[in-house]
């Protein structure tokens, strides 16, 4: 069975997918149906290929597998790892040894990945040739859409995309993002023209690491063009609720180079300015139009009254970004939103076969010739069953369990935990079909940023140590992911308590003091101070983060919280506090006890030339 990254050419099986709407779509639903009939196979050729390719590696000859490449001896002998395991040789790689430690391919760069619990950025390395392969996957997702929104050839798409700092390792290999690396790569940037995916947006803009210029610009071109829009889209729906706060705090100035032809002083980027000369002209009538609809009180459907023939939102609203859906449905007014492709720095999973559909309903296809995957079954606790736990092959996963996902890539991880919980939901052909769950340990999310337990407990306590001086300290708190505003931010609850204080006016002056004296909006900043660099970047340099707040709630609230989940039936002696709360009746009941609240009064520390 070849699983090279090419298309077949033919195949005397037609695709139940349904009619293609060109020859070229029928020849990848004909891929798509070919892997996923012969998923178990295609898993097997993959993993031979990937030993006998790293069979002389320094990571592979320790475990003696003596040129096996069957399953079997594979997992007889390779341990299941984590990134703390391979983080040594990680960095050997990025120091700049160039010797065949993990990949008999030389790394060609580094992916960064969201934080560790040290806080710093996960270095997943990889090799040239997975472009290849995730092109391939990107190449099937509008043949599968074309299937059920027709006419997607007319018009373009309005889609927010953007670049992030990149950095060098001391051995000089490039590290960022992995859509950072795809926007920069020639298969991005000199991509053959198909008219099912021409963007409004200039790449010049797309490639502008100015925040702003690049929002500013790219909106501009979806205005001019907004006719034209027959999807709109980002990334995360985090992204595109910011495109559009963005649209509310510059519309008048972006109405005015419409109306003049003329692109305002604030994009300096040259590449960009020239990007959009061509299709800026006066277009006073156009002006006068956006003006009027921006300058409505309300901005429920706004999607729709800007860009009238917008067919759906393509934005990723699984996981920790179904909350901003209600938000989503009110500035889109309703329209169905499309989870396309499942993907992360280690690796490229799967498609949405069926991507207009409910939120909730969204299932993932593993594509089989991606990676050679495993799954560790996880128990109703969603703690994996052990370390002994025999783990899962691709085909064999029952329907209704969940797993962690474990896989072994080209580039040379190997039995590595990506630490994503997914839920089987079905199958398609003898392929799995996966709902995301969640991220193992992640208690707060916003964008692209993930703080677990650990770290936001060093957070409090790294804060709480500018209360000592007024003999104050954190007796409880939790924490919530607000996403009312835009952008959204992280609020901490805290109940205080003063230590030896004569009285209860005592205690209280103490407690004005904290705030008369800003100690508590300086406690805020020292939270983020101590998150990890995702967190601070998405705060400093992409503004996809507010400030930091705390609320503090009067004493006995936590008490209170602890009632009310009794009340519910939770056990009296098992009882935690939970660190992360998103139940409504909960945030009302702390809310209410609030009696103030603090913002962090400047940016957190961060430099795009570090790592950490």
């Amino acid at each position: 069975m070849a699983v090279e990254t090419v298309l077949p050419a033919t195949s005397t099986d037609a695709a139940k997918l349904g009619p293609a709407a060109h020859e070229n779509d029928a020849e990848k639903l004909r891929f798509i149906e070919e892997m996923t009939a012969n998923a178990d196979a295609v898993q097997e050729t993959v993993l031979a290929e990937i030993l006998t390719r790293n069979a002389e590696t320094e990571y592979l000859q320790r475990y003696l597998l003596g040129g096996a490449t069957d399953r079997v001896t594979f997992k007889a002998k390779v341990p299941v790892v984590t990134y703390e395991d391979l983080q040594p040789v990680i960095q050997r790689i990025a120091n700049g040894d160039r010797s065949a430690i993990l990949s008999a391919h030389p790394i060609s760069e580094f992916l960064t990945s969201s934080g560790t619990s040290a806080g710093e950025r996960k270095l997943m390395p990889t090799i040239k040739e997975e472009l290849d392969r995730r092109q391939l996957l990107y190449s099937l997702l509008m043949p599968v859409m074309n299937l059920d929104v027709p006419g997607l050839d007319k018009g373009k798409g309005l889609y927010f995309l953007f670049v992030k700092s990149e950095t060098k390792t001391p051995g000089g290999l490039t590290a960022r993002p992995v859509l950072t690396s795809y926007y920069k790569s020639e298969h991005f940037k000199s991509r053959p023209y198909d008219p099912y995916n021409v963007y409004t947006s200039p790449t010049a803009a797309i490639l502008c690491a100015d925040a702003f210029q690049s929002m500013y610009v790219q909106m501009l071109c979806g205005l001019l063009q907004r006719l034209d829009v027959l999807r709109v889209g980002a990334v995360f729906a985090s992204g595109l609720l910011r495109a559009i706060r963005f649209l509310q705090l510059n519309w008048q100035e972006l109405s005015q180079d419409i109306a003049t032809g003329t692109l305002t002083a604030k994009v300096t980027d040259l590449s960009v300015r020239d990007s959009v000369a061509g299709l800026l002209k006066p277009d006073p009538e156009l002006a006068r139009f956006i003006a009027a609809e921006c300058s409505k009180g309300g901005w429920s459907g706004i999607v729709t009254r800007i860009w009238p023939n917008t067919k759906y939102l393509d934005v990723i609203v699984t996981g920790a970004m179904a909350q901003y859906i209600p938000t989503l449905e009110y500035y889109s007014g309703g329209l169905p939103m499309a989870c396309t492709m499942y993907a992360s720095s280690e690796c490229y999973f799967g498609l949405n076969l069926k991507p207009i559909c409910d939120p909730s309903e969204v299932s993932y296809t593993i594509m089989p010739n991606m990676a050679y995957f495993e799954f560790l079954p996880h128990g109703a606790d969603g703690l994996s069953v052990g370390d002994k736990a025999q783990l899962v092959d691709l085909a064999d996963v029952e329907v209704g369990k969940e797993y962690e996902l474990v896989i072994t890539t080209y580039a040379g991880l190997n039995r590595y935990r990506v630490g994503d919980i997914l839920r089987v939901t079905g199958f398609y052909n003898a392929a799995p079909q996966f709902r995301f769950v969640r991220r193992k340990n992640v208690l707060l999310s916003i964008e692209s940023d993930k703080t677990d337990e650990a770290e936001l407990q060093r957070a409090v306590e790294s804060a709480s140590a500018l209360l000592r001086p007024y003999r104050a300290n954190v007796v409880e708190y939790t924490s919530h992911a607000y996403t009312k505003a835009i952008p959204g931010h992280y609020v901490i609850y805290w109940e205080l308590l003063v230590k030896d204080s004569s009285s209860p006016a005592a205690a209280e002056a103490a407690m004005e003091a904290l705030v008369r004296d800003g100690v508590l909006r300086r406690c805020c900043l020292a939270m983020e101070e101590a998150l990890n660099s995702v967190y601070r970047q998405s705060r400093v340099a992409d503004g996809s983060i507010g400030p930091l707040e705390i609320r503090v709630v009067r004493s006995g609230t936590f008490e209170e919280l602890m009632d009310y989940a009794i009340s519910r039936g939770a056990s009296i002696n098992q009882y935690k506090v939970p660190r992360c709360v998103s139940f409504p009746p909960i945030l009302e009941l702390l809310d209410s006890r609030v009696v103030s609240a603090h913002l962090s009064p400047a940016p957190p520390k961060w430099s795009p030339h570090r790592s950490g």
